[in-house]
């Protein structure tokens, strides 16, 4: 089987493609990047023109987004159960809140951190507003639901759930009582523990030779 090579550095979102990988399962190889230069050599731009992480490697396929890492593991490793099927009636709920984790809550999330949201020019963005990002998702969350699809864990729980708690982490998200059950269910997985506890002492580790 072709191996699985994730480019991450423990400070970025390839904290959320290490979870998925977790969950799948396969064994895996994890090189790590600082940021700046080693981002930006010739070699790792062969990987990701855009000089950033995560990327994945599998055999001659090269995924870049964390968004599309975790679809495509999903699907390229069904045994997993991380997705709906695709004849199942779940599939189209799925691509929706995993493309809504990509987008919308993302990039409200961004720019109103950054101030970059004029109220009276919302019908200009694809989110609309925070609020109404937010508000949806209480909605959808708070309705006595386990998961963000269906009755199973799935990718976009590794998506959504990792940028829910990022968000409630550092301030950047409301903290809406669903949103902190949903998170506090999803990121207590076995796999989750294990990608966070291997990020947090890659993080300890750098932050300690900066020091030295």
């Amino acid at each position: 089987m072709p191996e699985l090579i994730l480019y991450t550095n423990p400070m970025s979102r390839g904290r959320i493609a290490r979870w998925m990988l977790e969950e799948v399962g396969e064994p895996y190889e994890a090189r790590i990047l600082s940021f700046g230069p080693p981002m930006k050599t010739p070699e790792y731009l062969a990987v990701n023109p855009m000089g950033k992480v995560p990327s994945l490697v599998h055999g001659e396929t090269v995924v870049t987004e964390v968004g599309a890492i975790c679809a495509y593991l999903a699907d390229a490793f069904p045994d997993a159960g991380l997705a709906p099927s695709a004849a199942s009636p779940e599939r189209g709920a799925y691509y929706r809140w995993l493309f809504f984790a990509a987008g919308p809550l993302e990039a409200a999330v961004t720019n109103t951190s950054l101030g970059w949201h004029d109220p009276e020019r919302s019908g200009m963005l694809g989110y609309g507003s925070m609020v109404q990002v937010l508000d949806l998702l209480e909605t959808h969350l708070g309705d006595g639901r386990a998961f963000a699809v269906g009755d199973a864990f799935g990718a976009v729980d590794v998506l959504l759930g990792s940028q829910l708690g990022f968000g409630l982490r550092f301030g950047t998200i409301e903290a809406r009582p669903a949103f902190e059950a949903y998170v506090e269910r999803v990121t207590g997985r076995p796999a989750a523990v294990r990608a966070g506890t291997t990020d947090d002492a890659l993080l300890a580790e750098a932050q300690a030779g900066s020091e030295a």
